[in-house]
């Protein structure tokens, strides 16, 4: 569906994204976490079009999206600071993207506004940061769009509209296909709902991965051996990344967790082994921190 390939980004002096490599599937939701200030938001204007990249290049379904107005009637934006006209009121805003979006419905916003709630007779400048994220997610929301680009969409919101935004989202991608880029810097969010995850550093991609694949294959055990000095043996395992001993527990951290894995610890005579439940944070952690910074496994 979206093909990022070898993209590259200077601006003024700096070179902001660095060889980004990403193909996202259609019907999927991808989620890029990141501080402010690694090129998330450079990378989504590349996505958008409003940037043109130095190098490589950005397709959806193999056509360009950087002057092309058919790909991006296809595409919704949300940023991270809305910035719409201020004297506008949120019902000219709806007039204003029903004559850019061939597909925009009123209907639909409507519908989506008796969750959002916020009145149409109000103006720009009379709205809160999280009211102005919430006509955005309205208003792209209701141009039906195949692709859905988010940046820091949760900012401004409470934790019971955020709760209903996720809900809907998935909603959308499960229905009709929609496919997601989500940038934010809230691992929970993207945790909560994505299907893959990377990390961005200083403009460049650290780590990519299916979160089913990573919550497979990143574990933390906990095991205990008959002869306490057979734990050594397991230091120099490929396998094992990170090694931690309390007392007579020790406590593994395995990137490649296996059968296998799990018989070699019998072997050594592991009287106790049991898994750990790890956020998706602690699997980024370890994943960059275990000497596993140029993997990739989509």
């Amino acid at each position: 569906m979206i093909t990022i390939n070898n993209v590259s980004k200077t601006l003024g002096n700096k070179k902001i994204l660095n060889n980004i490599n990403i193909d996202i599937e259609k019907g999927s939701i991808f989620g890029v976490i990141g501080e402010n200030g690694v090129g998330k938001t450079t990378l989504i204007k590349c996505m958008l079009g409003i940037y043109k990249q130095d190098e490589g290049e950005i397709t959806v379904d193999g056509q360009s999206i950087f002057e092309n107005p058919e790909v991006k009637q296809k595409i919704g934006y949300v940023a991270a600071e809305t910035q719409y006209y201020s004297s506008f009121k949120v019902k000219e805003l709806e007039k204003f993207y029903s004559l850019t979006y061939d597909r925009f419905s009123y209907e639909r916003f409507k519908e989506l506004n008796k969750i959002f709630k916020i009145p149409e007779n109000k103006r720009g400048r009379e709205l809160s940061k999280g009211m102005k994220m919430r006509v955005s997610l309205m208003l792209n929301l209701s141009i039906y769009p195949e692709i859905l680009i988010l940046d820091e969409p949760t900012s401004g919101l409470d934790p019971i509209i955020k709760r209903k935004l996720m809900n809907i989202l998935v909603e959308e991608v499960s229905q009709r296909e929609m496919t997601i880029f989500m940038a934010s810097h809230n691992l929970d969010d993207l945790e909560r709902i994505c299907d893959s995850v990377a990390i961005m550093e200083k403009g460049e991609i650290k780590y990519i991965n299916k979160i089913d694949d990573m919550k497979e294959h990143i574990k933390k055990l906990q095991v205990l051996f008959k002869d306490e000095n057979k734990a050594e043996e397991i230091k120099n395992w490929c396998e094992i990344i990170a090694v931690e001993k309390i007392g007579r527990i020790n406590y593994l951290i395995t990137n490649n967790y296996s059968e296998e894995l799990q018989e070699k610890l019998l072997n050594l005579e592991a009287t106790f082994i049991e898994e750990i439940d790890l956020s998706l944070e602690d699997m980024f952690i370890y994943s960059i921190e275990g000497g596993k910074e140029d993997e990739k496994a989509i």
